[in-house]
């Protein structure tokens, strides 16, 4: 039976573009290797935050490919693979090339706001078509619907594979609930950087992060700190990270981070429609919160 293994910091990989849209590979690089130095756990590649709908199949792959070659052998990779049609995702998992792959992340079906039921013979669908361990991924304000906790238990108890879930819904309550209910192997970790801090007090074994691509070194502190007790030293970092945590979100993910990592130096501020850049103001804001780096 499946352990979740994707616990710390993980961080939810940006997909850099150069300045004529085309995937810059060399930032990509620098960047992992940038994490890995920087407290990074975990890596989670080809989901919301690497805006994935925009790039191509070779592209995807190459991705992964740099991603395993990169980072690999230090920490696990959890995979993007989920979508609104069950038939095409259950083929994905049987015919994609996984090799390197440590276990796959799936988002609830979006557009077609499935009821609970036909979220959990989704689910159960998906897990039965793979060996690799599967954590759930449910953020209600993309998919127009929430995997009630109710749903996740029954998911976490009846597949044996299903390992975690990546919980943003936003509700502490219901993050209590699955925590309170779930079996041993079975782990939440936060959806939500904002929340990453009461989520761990409530039990979550840790973050698939935005502000960890541009801010590893600090966040993970955050965490390490949190899951050792030293509860006043850790809040005093989650509320410095409260104005960043705003300005990432306010023009949308991952304009925001994207933007910071540019002012950082270590990308273009380049998004694929339709998608665009945070505005002005938002960067001249995020400039000013970096001047004072934790």
């Amino acid at each position: 039976m499946a352990h979740n293994i994707f616990k710390g910091l993980g961080i939810a990989l940006v997909t850099p573009f150069t300045s004529d849209n085309l995937v810059d590979y060399t930032a990509l690089k620098k960047l992992i290797t940038y994490q890995l130095e920087n407290g990074a756990d975990f890596f989670c590649i080809l989901a919301t935050t690497g805006e994935t709908p925009t790039l191509t199949k070779e592209e995807k792959a190459k991705i992964k490919q740099i991603v395993v070659e990169t980072a690999g052998d230090k920490v696990p990779i959890l995979m993007g693979c989920g979508g609104n049609n069950t038939a095409e995702v259950v083929n994905e998992l049987q015919t994609a090339d996984f090799a390197g792959i440590d276990g796959v992340l799936s988002v609830c079906p979006y557009y077609n706001k499935p009821s609970q039921e036909g979220l959990y013979q989704h689910f159960k669908t998906i897990a039965a078509a793979t060996k690799l361990p599967v954590v759930l991924y449910n953020v209600p304000g993309r998919t127009g619907v929430n995997m009630k906790a109710e749903t996740t238990l029954r998911l976490a108890h009846d597949c044996p594979n299903i390992v975690g879930i990546k919980e943003a819904a936003g509700s502490l309550e219901q993050v209590d609930e699955i925590i309170k209910n779930k079996p041993d192997r079975f782990d939440v970790i936060s959806g939500d950087d904002a929340l990453t801090f009461p989520m761990i007090a409530c039990g979550a074994a840790g973050v698939i992060s935005v502000i960890g691509n541009a801010l590893p070194k600090e966040f993970s502190r955050m965490i390490r700190l949190e899951m050792n007790g030293e509860i006043e030293s850790a809040r005093k970092i989650h509320h410095k990270f409260t104005d960043l945590f705003n300005l990432l979100f306010v023009d949308g993910n991952p304009a925001g981070v994207k933007a910071m990592l540019h002012e950082m130096g270590m990308i273009e501020n380049v998004l694929r429609l339709p998608l665009v850049p945070t505005r002005l103001t938002t960067m001249q804001r995020i400039s000013e919160c970096l001047k004072f780096r934790l």
